[in-house]
């Protein structure tokens, strides 16, 4: 267990300079609005999840908007439905609490390097939760940092941060590209993604989007399986 860990935390460690730098754009913005460090920390922990946390610091004012935080983070992740389905080779013979236990260190990084792993033959939870351990620690450590230039850094788009996120999620996406078969599914999921940012309100393009791209990958297996 111990091994697979060490080698799931390095396995992760490209990764972890740029969560740590995106992170700090997170702490510079929770700073700004007045979010305590311990609050922060606390958000880190129990939620860890970037995209539902930049929302919520988005939408944190007085009064707090309580309800419309805990939708937005909901439907945020939805994802996460499809990200556990994915990850049930990995699982296969783990217990349930051992499931609960790996997927609250589920982020969308340490899934796709595990999932690529997976392609090779080489996942499992021991190596999931050595990347969840890494991603976490960049996490929270770049949060905190930037927290604390809180009150220096107005701008982070002026230090090219924010790009951070751009760059990671893209570096995510190469990793799991698997050829033309792939082509259909992620073409299905920008299209149905941008359609539903432009009809649906809030957050719903991203569970709009993984949906349609997960379903017409199913339709391709499911014909690959019926021509074989």
């Amino acid at each position: 267990m111990f091994r697979e860990f060490r080698i799931g935390f390095i396995a992760n460690l490209p990764l972890a300079a740029s969560v740590g730098a995106y992170g700090s754009v997170l702490g510079v913005l929770a700073s700004q609005k007045g979010i305590g460090w311990g609050e922060l920390l606390l958000m880190n922990l129990s939620i860890f999840a970037g995209s539902a946390q930049f929302v919520m610091v988005e939408m944190w004012m007085p009064p707090l908007p309580i309800v419309e935080i805990t939708l937005a983070v909901l439907v945020i992740n939805f994802r996460y439905l499809l990200i556990g389905a994915s990850l049930r080779p990995v699982f296969h013979g783990t217990s349930l609490g051992h499931k609960f236990a790996m997927m609250h260190l589920v982020a969308d990084e340490n899934w796709a390097v595990t999932m690529a792993a997976h392609h090779r033959g080489e996942a499992s939870t021991g190596f999931l939760f050595g990347g969840g351990v890494c991603i976490l620690s960049a996490w929270c450590s770049g949060t905190m940092l930037g927290h604390g230039f809180g009150a220096v850094i107005r701008d982070p788009e002026a230090y090219a941060l924010d790009f951070a996120f751009i760059a990671v999620f893209t570096a995510l996406a190469v990793s799991l590209w698997r050829g033309k078969k792939d082509i259909a599914p992620w073409l299905a999921a920008i299209v149905f993604a941008v359609a539903g940012e432009k009809l649906l309100p809030g957050k719903w393009y991203i569970l709009v989007g993984g949906i349609g791209g997960a379903l017409v990958s199913a339709c391709q297996h499911k014909e690959e399986n019926n021509e074989s």
